[in-house]
């Protein structure tokens, strides 16, 4: 009988549950239709890793152009100053700016020392090369050489133009100038080869080049030159030691004896007569 109360009093705590969950449910279909829960969101381990930060493809060059802006004043005037002669074109501040990255407006210590500069041609507005002597070609390049007898030192005349050393060789081979070479700098010397041009040598001069005497041997020639700075172009010891070397191994060999038969000498080809000729005639 206890048991069956039991029973009893299970199923209703079962219908129970499935009213109360019946009611739930019904409830939460009808709050569905009123309100839509926004997305939860998602949690910090869930998110995507933010996209690492690209640096511009043009960084390079900004630290190119900080570490010209930052160098010294000379060091930025040497740039300018070798893109006026390799272009012997005019620049303004903003064109050498876009060309070598100087910023002349920015610095003015960079401004001033390039417009005092006497390499340097400035207008007012551009920058240009000023090279000692203005020259535009081959021609004016011997009109000027012309007018020095004395000669003109050709480090005077490498910037006047681009090719004025390719001039200069071609004169030279025309045979218009003389190029020589002057010992105490070491530099040439571009002298004009023109009969108009007249050329008088002092009497004291001319007695002083004769005067000097020589040594009588050549190494000691030789030895004075390197004193003095200049390269000889003969090596006499050199060439007397291999001369000596060579005269040492070329000595002629000894000959060796010659054997002539005798009548002592063991005769072995009796059949040939005549080698044995000379044995008859000693013994005649």
């Amino acid at each position: 009988m206890a048991l069956q109360e039991k029973l009893d009093r299970f199923k209703k705590q079962q219908e129970k549950c499935q009213s109360t969950l019946t009611s739930i449910a019904a409830s939460n279909k009808v709050t569905s239709h009123k309100f839509t829960p926004a997305p939860a969101a998602p949690s910090v381990s869930a998110r995507a890793p933010a996209p690492a930060v690209k640096f511009s493809n043009d960084t390079e060059r900004l630290q190119h152009i900080n570490s010209i802006r930052k160098a010294p004043v000379g060091a930025q005037i040497k740039r300018v100053i070798d893109l006026l002669l390799e272009t012997r074109l005019a620049y303004t501040p903003e064109q050498i700016n876009d060309a070598v990255y100087v910023d002349i407006n920015s610095n003015k210590a960079v401004f001033d020392s390039l417009r005092n500069n006497l390499k340097v041609h400035y207008d007012g507005k551009r920058f240009s090369y000023k090279s000692k002597h203005d020259l535009k070609d081959k021609s004016q390049l011997l009109y000027l050489v012309r007018k020095f007898p004395e000669g003109i030192a050709v480090i005077d005349l490498k910037d006047a133009y681009p090719t004025v050393m390719e001039d200069l060789q071609a004169l030279k081979a025309a045979g218009q100038i003389w190029l020589l070479s002057n010992f105490d700098s070491q530099e040439d010397i571009a002298y004009p080869n023109d009969p108009r041009v007249p050329i008088k040598v002092d009497d004291d001069l001319k007695l002083l080049f004769r005067g000097i005497e020589l040594p009588r041997d050549m190494i000691d020639i030789e030895r004075d030159l390197q004193k003095n700075g200049m390269k000889p172009a003969t090596n006499t010891a050199q060439r007397r030691a291999r001369s000596e070397v060579q005269g040492m191994s070329s000595k002629p060999k000894p000959k060796k004896k010659k054997h002539e038969i005798t009548k002592r000498t063991k005769l072995t080809n009796a059949h040939l007569p005549e080698l044995f000729r000379n044995l008859t005639d000693n013994k005649s």
